[in-house]
């Protein structure tokens, strides 16, 4: 049975074309990916093996070969540099400065340390002068 595609109905005919964009596109994307990775990283060896199943087995060729057909790279460990000893709070001491004193003493310049007690008639964080008349 012979049919052309003009004959299909319109929403098999747009189902027909989608796939056909789909097939296409994992197809280019799965051929360049295979020209690009060296034979080391590609599953069964042979690249020519790969190129025969991602064309003449269609949509799923393409598929299988990305999912399965690829091998991640190899991880290479990052030594240390000698006389390397990592320290908690070495990051943010180089961006901030180092840390203030955990109990008393000065926090900042002219600022009183947690142990200072307030003075008298000292109302916290209220700016507000006792003296004016806030009418």
């Amino acid at each position: 049975m012979n049919t052309q595609l003009t004959s299909l109905p319109g929403p098999l005919l747009v189902v027909v074309i989608v796939l056909g964009v789909i097939q296409l596109t994992l197809d280019v994307i799965a051929l360049v990916d295979l020209v690009r990775r060296p034979v080391d990283r590609v599953a069964l060896g042979n690249k020519w093996v790969w190129v025969a199943i991602i064309l003449l087995v269609n949509l799923l060729g393409a598929i299988l070969y990305l999912l399965v057909g690829r091998r991640p790279a190899p991880v290479a460990e990052v030594q240390a540099p000698a006389g390397f000893t990592p320290r908690a709070g070495s990051v943010a001491e180089s961006l901030y400065g180092p840390r203030p004193p955990a109990l008393g003493g000065q926090v900042g310049p002219g600022l009183p340390g947690p142990d200072v007690q307030p003075r008298p008639g000292d109302h916290g964080t209220d700016s507000r002068r006792d003296d004016v008349d806030p009418r």
